[in-house]
């Protein structure tokens, strides 16, 4: 896998966005010069051939994304693989409609954007079925032997098992004795490391000893490390593969000594600084849309528009949050604070609407130019509710190192829960984003955010 904004992708991911780029490009291309009376050279280079070429090819790459084409290579169905180019292309269409009506001069030609789509149409699926058949499976894929079989590296396991794009395949595991239902073949106890290491010749040991103390033969990892053999720990892995620190397994002293855990503080000033800069735009630039909002909250039901709650921020101290009302006015009065579900009937029908496009979020600009919230951060919690879960859920007060967001790592990696399992995921994940914190990262996640609101998933 390789790093990019500060997230793990892996690489055949990589390889299908850049191929596909050539690949559509290419059929746009063949189409011009199918269609068109002129040189297809001085078209591309002189007459901005390749300015409208890019943006059609741009626009069906995003749709691609959008319909999480580029999420995973495990087909669900060929027909549902053309359904979703098919749609792809007609979105392309419209664009192009758009551009067309407005007289803009990067529109393709008509018969040139006829023909290159019904090309993509055609070589398109017939593509991505011979890439998950043939070029994924030629890519090298990285060995990884497991030294024990606790829960987390029992999950590494099933997720590289589930997910053969992410470039790594289990061999086996070493462990005092086979462990029930562990989805990788026994090999052997631990003593046994240095022949396993020579015949299966691995290129990453992982160790994830439920208890590894006296049991770790040290003088074999430390030959086999110095061979050129990769030796972690699990929690490293974990994190590369699911995109969140793993607090079954995380102890105390790895987040006092660790380099890398907390937040570095140019990066927090850093944060702020833009945050307030986009806070102030986001207000400014949506105020129409919050307009219109507010009449529909005032209209659908009695009540307040705006909803206040208290919320815990920075280092724990409380704020008030803004946002438009989505529940009945005193939906709480019998039952109290109470987190909402999927299907709350306390929620309005025209709530209903705002929280599934997050509309409902818009009046947090707010907080963030007052600087109590950052664009991208942890989900804050209700008082009542941060405190129930910091007794029940270790290291839970350390999601407080850093401001809350309106979007966060958490909010587009998992999906809406309202159990304590759910907020010790979520906090997974926002351990990740502490450690990770940077704005490559926050734009990804910002970039994602649009995704989530378009299609109207995610959770609050």
């Amino acid at each position: 896998m390789i790093r990019l904004f500060r997230v793990a992708i892996p690489s055949s991911i990589l390889a299908l966005i850049a191929l596909e780029t050539l690949l559509i490009s290419g059929c746009y291309i063949l189409a011009a010069r199918l269609v068109l009376d002129e040189d297809i050279e001085f078209y591309l280079l002189y007459d901005r051939g390749w300015l409208a070429i890019g943006l059609v090819v741009a626009i069906i790459q995003m749709g691609l994304y959008l319909q999480d084409l580029y999420e995973h290579l495990r087909l669900q169905s060929r027909i549902y693989l053309a359904q979703q180019v098919s749609l792809v292309l007609g979105a392309a269409f419209l664009i192009q409609a758009v551009l067309g009506y407005g007289r803009s001069s990067v529109q393709l030609n008509k018969w040139t954007m006829m023909y290159g789509s019904f090309l993509v149409l055609l070589v398109l699926p017939l593509w991505r079925l011979a890439f998950y058949a043939v070029v994924s499976k030629a890519l090298p894929a990285e060995r990884l032997l497991f030294i024990g079989t606790s829960a987390a590296l029992r999950a590494v396991a099933i997720r590289l098992t589930e997910r053969p794009e992410l470039g790594s395949v289990v061999i086996g595991y070493l462990s005092p004795a086979p462990a029930d239902a562990f989805p990788c073949p026994w090999l052997g106890t631990v003593e046994r490391l240095q022949e396993v290491a020579g015949k299966y010749r691995p290129e990453r040991i992982v160790v994830g000893l439920n208890e590894s103390r006296g049991q770790l033969p040290m003088q074999q990892l430390l030959d086999l490390r110095f061979s050129g053999i990769v030796v972690e720990e699990v929690p490293s892995t974990f994190e590369s593969v699911f995109g969140r620190v793993s607090i079954q397994d995380l102890r105390p002293s790895q987040l006092i000594f660790a380099n890398e855990m907390g937040p570095r503080r140019w990066m927090v000033l850093l944060q702020n600084m833009y945050s307030v800069i986009l806070g102030f735009v986001g207000m400014v630039t949506t105020l129409p849309l919050m307009a219109m909002v507010a009449v529909v909250v005032k209209l659908s039901s009695p009540g307040p528009i705006l909803l206040r709650q208290t919320r815990v921020g920075l280092h724990g101290k409380n704020f008030v949050l803004y946002k438009f009302r989505s529940m009945y006015a005193d939906a709480e009065a019998r039952t109290g604070a109470v987190w909402a579900a999927r299907d709350d009937p306390r929620i309005t029908p025209a709530g209903r609407w705002l929280r599934r496009l997050r509309l409902d979020e818009l009046p947090q600009f707010f907080n963030v130019v007052r600087g109590q919230m950052a664009i991208v951060g942890p989900r804050p919690e209700r008082p009542e509710f941060s405190a129930m879960l910091e007794e029940k859920i270790p290291f839970y007060r350390q999601r407080q190192w850093v401001k809350p967001g309106i979007t966060g790592w958490a909010q587009i990696n998992h999906k809406y829960g309202d159990t304590v399992e759910d907020s010790m995921i979520k906090l997974e994940y926002d351990l990740y984003y502490i450690k990770h914190l940077a704005p490559a990262l926050d734009a990804f996640i910002i970039f994602h955010t649009i995704k989530v609101m378009l299609l109207s998933r995610g959770a609050h």
